[in-house]
């Protein structure tokens, strides 16, 4: 492997410890400053938010497709179709997941 994609790696692997480094490290440092306020009476509101907001990020990242032609976008409408048809048959969050991954691979596969 080359020293560029070691450097990559290892700047995905120090930014992902600090992102869940640091916010802990704050909140211990917040509770033990209150004393004996309850954890969650502690916790700021904007911090609760702070996960839903990633997912939702990541979410919306994910659904543009690499190389925007018709093919991609067909591919990626009907992998949501069948994400949220199997979520609606299991309300399970792997499996939705996976059907929606092997539908867009199959799409892509069959028509490109």
């Amino acid at each position: 492997m080359s020293s560029a994609l070691w450097i990559a790696i290892l700047a995905s692997a120090l930014g992902t410890l600090l992102m869940r480094l640091l916010p802990l490290l704050w909140m211990r440092r917040r509770l033990e400053r209150l004393g004996d306020e309850d954890g969650l009476d502690a916790m700021p509101q904007w911090l609760s938010m702070l996960g839903p907001l990633m997912i939702a990020a990541v979410f919306g990242v994910s659904l543009m497709p690499v190389k925007p032609d018709a093919l991609s976008w067909i591919a990626t409408a009907i992998g949501i179709a069948a994400t949220l048809a199997v979520w609606w048959r299991t309300r399970t969050l792997g499996w939705p997941v996976a059907a929606g991954v092997a539908t867009y691979g199959v799409i892509v596969t069959i028509l490109g």
